[in-house]
């Protein structure tokens, strides 16, 4: 092991930045990765004085597998004589009560607690076992879901908690493939664990890493992890220039005295992203777009606040109300295979059904949908100022109102129409509208939402 401690060693050195004498909570899960991360450490402890603890967080997920996980964790500890901190929470139960999804919750919950064991300890550092493979996992699942450079750059060596801005996160193994883990793992004879729903199509991840990543290297780029990671290096190292240069601008426009439109394009965007995000704005590439491209203009950004920019780029919130959309709402639990509900003069029947390729039989305003992204609770409620939806076929959403406008229904006629969100708050239909993109049935769909809407006799 001693070739790859020494590759441990100098990405501490060089990236992580270990003191001499630091206390290090090492977050060890039980596989490969993390068990590999615990030993390196430990062996390399003694020369540093470095003091380690472990940490393990039972997401109670897998039933007596997930017990075993923190089982092996707690012995291999106990067998080295570490400190050992565990915990657990009903991950389950937090998805549904904030309505996200099962994995934000056990990142959140996990995060928390990493966090909070690390402040009662007083341990400044908290090593995690991310790995190379999870870099170029992340690249794509951020790819897909639109991210911008920041995003696309990855996971840092080191990092301020999410949970808490004082406890730094550092990534010894970033530098390492699982592959090389796995083995290293074996032939050192470090007891591990699998964990089974690593290889479930349930997750975006998983699918991912199991299906797209292996047609890639396959059919198109056989080194297509090397080529990812030298890609998120770039696109990260961009990203962090145009943030500084925006920084400074917006720390320094009036005594340097250049003007917002003669900024480049890129200073310009994370200039005003910066704003939004301090101002507490969900700053997306549309909204940023309709601000930088035109000044004065506000813009909604919910049913309370409209945004606009001024002539020298400054971001202005105004607070307004608008007693002429209607307030009424109604939230549904998905729960058993059917259901039917009244609500806005429509009467609506929805079924949960297995999806093997084939939508079934087709009535008159029947739609079908993916189930797992409409999720366990949806929620029937009016148009508000500033909702904004991608019907099927667009790349991305626009304004409710320029859709209804572009339709020629009548102004009056909007206010009545019934819309339906997730229990995130995410729009997957309008009445008289296509059904919502980013919710439309797929090779990978598993079951589909069957929804059918007709007029309640007056």
């Amino acid at each position: 092991m001693s070739k790859f401690l020494q590759r441990v060693k100098n990405t501490v050195e060089k990236r992580c930045v270990f003191l001499r004498g630091q206390k290090i909570l090492a977050a060890v899960s039980g596989g490969a990765d993390s068990m590999f991360l615990l030993h390196a450490l430990n062996a390399l402890a003694p020369k540093n004085r470095w003091k380690i603890s472990v940490v393990h967080f039972n997401h109670r997920l897998r039933g007596r597998a997930s017990d075993a996980d923190e089982k092996l964790v707690h012995q291999t500890a106990k067998k080295l004589r570490l400190k050992f901190f565990g915990g657990s929470a009903d991950v389950k139960a937090l998805a549904a009560q904030s309505k996200i999804s099962v994995e934000m919750a056990a990142r959140k919950l996990r995060h928390e607690f990493l966090a909070r064991t690390a402040r009662e300890q007083k341990i400044p550092i908290i090593a995690l076992a991310h790995h190379a493979d999870d870099q170029v996992e992340l690249f794509f699942l951020r790819l897909l879901r639109g991210a911008g450079g920041e995003g696309l750059a990855g996971m840092k060596w080191r990092s301020a908690s999410p949970a808490d801005k004082k406890i730094t996160l550092v990534r010894p193994l970033l530098g390492l493939s699982k592959a090389e883990l796995q083995a290293l793992a074996r032939i050192n004879r470090i007891r591990f664990r699998h964990d089974a729903s690593n290889d479930s199509a349930d997750f975006l991840r998983n699918r991912i890493r199991n299906e797209l990543l292996p047609l890639l290297r396959k059919n198109y780029q056989p080194a297509v992890d090397k080529t990812v990671l030298r890609l998120m290096e770039i696109v990260g190292a961009e990203a962090e220039f145009a943030g500084d240069a925006a920084r400074d601008w917006l720390f320094e426009r009036r005594v340097i005295g250049i003007h917002f439109d003669k900024l480049t394009l890129a200073v310009q965007r994370k200039a005003l992203q910066q704003q939004l995000n301090e101002a507490g704005v969900a700053a997306d590439f549309d909204l940023v777009e309709q601000l930088r491209q035109t000044a004065g203009k506000f813009v909604s950004v919910g049913s309370d606040f409209s945004v606009a920019r001024d002539v020298t780029g400054k971001i202005c919130l105004r607070k307004h109300s608008d007693d002429r959309f209607k307030a009424d709402k109604m939230g549904i639990k998905l729960t058993g295979r059917a259901g039917q509900v009244k609500f806005g003069g429509l009467e609506i029947h929805w079924a949960v059904k297995k999806y093997s390729g084939s939508r079934g039989r087709s009535f008159h305003q029947t739609e079908f949908f993916d189930a797992a992204k409409i999720g366990a609770k949806i929620v029937l409620r009016h148009w508000r100022a500033g909702d904004r939806f991608q019907p099927i076929g667009l790349k991305s959403a626009v304004k409710l109102q320029d859709l209804f406008v572009n339709a020629k229904i009548p102004a009056a006629r909007r206010r009545e129409l019934v819309l339906a969100t997730t229990g995130a708050g995410e729009i997957f239909w309008v009445e008289g509208l296509r059904i919502g993109e980013k919710f439309k049935l797929t090779g990978q769909t598993r079951r589909q939402f069957v929804w059918k809407q007709s007029k309640m006799a007056a």
